[in-house]
């Protein structure tokens, strides 16, 4: 049987204001991959808008945003796998954050170590990849929080490292309670990352990112070595940094 607190009702009774900033990384050639394919920036300019174009469409309380913002919500597009939040299929979008950049870095070292873990015969790239770290402000009335009581009891379902079941049963019903962010334990940022799952676009307090960063992330066979130059930044991740997850634990390391 579902927990009690699972139930749309009571979890609208927890809802609570939520204000703050967030972190995300993507790859930083998100806007050089079209310039190579183009003479000039004025080209670059319509390539992207034809690219735009074929997309799915974007809900309207979205279409005002960066498109940095804005792009975990598009419709009709089949996610293909589930996430924490999110299942598969056509569902409705999730923009995962970290509350702090250091967190951000961490969540993308993973993923990028598991993409290793699940192809092993790629080689460890020859060079740094560079990433672009960029904070939002965010605000909303209508945020829970599972790091405190009453969730907090039953943190073990919300931070489980593979089994998603209870997180995305969680999910639903916090939309059925018309909750906007849900806020939670980082599992690759442990014991003092915090994450949120942005549930809708209408949180976004301004539409633009507030803050910039660059950042270069190293793999090897030492481990992963992220460096921000500037405000100047570094943060280690040795082999059994993530090692508690099942699928790193068997990682080799040697390729």
């Amino acid at each position: 049987m579902p927990s009690l607190i699972w139930m749309p009702g009571a979890l609208s009774s927890e809802a609570r204001v939520y204000q703050g900033r967030c972190w995300r990384l993507v790859e930083a050639q998100y806007r050089v991959s079209t310039l190579k394919l183009v003479d000039t920036l004025e080209e670059q300019t319509l390539l992207e808008e034809l690219i735009e174009e074929t997309k799915p469409a974007l809900p309207p309380e979205c279409r005002h945003l960066d498109y940095l913002f804005s792009t975990p919500f598009r419709y009709g597009a089949l996610y293909p796998h589930g996430s924490r939040f999110r299942r598969a299929g056509r569902t409705p979008g999730v923009y995962y954050a970290a509350e702090e950049v250091h967190t951000a870095v961490a969540e993308m070292a993973f993923y990028r170590l598991l993409f290793f873990a699940e192809t092993p015969r790629t080689p460890w790239p020859s060079d740094p990849g560079e990433y672009m770290a960029f904070a939002a402000s965010v605000r909303t009335e209508r945020a829970m929080d599972l790091t405190v009581a009453p969730f907090e009891q039953e943190r073990g379902r919300w931070t489980d490292l593979t089994d998603y079941t209870a997180t995305q049963s969680l999910a639903e019903a916090a939309r059925s309670a018309s909750i906007d962010i849900i806020r939670y334990h980082s599992v690759r940022d442990v014991p003092t990352g915090f994450n949120l799952a942005l549930l809708t676009c209408r949180v976004f307090a301004l539409p633009r990112p507030i803050e910039r960063q660059t950042w270069r992330i190293r793999l090897s066979a030492s481990g992963i070595q992220a460096i921000c130059e500037f405000p100047e930044m570094r943060i280690g991740f040795d082999q059994d940094a993530f090692a508690a997850d099942p699928r790193i634990a068997t990682f080799n390391w040697d390729r």
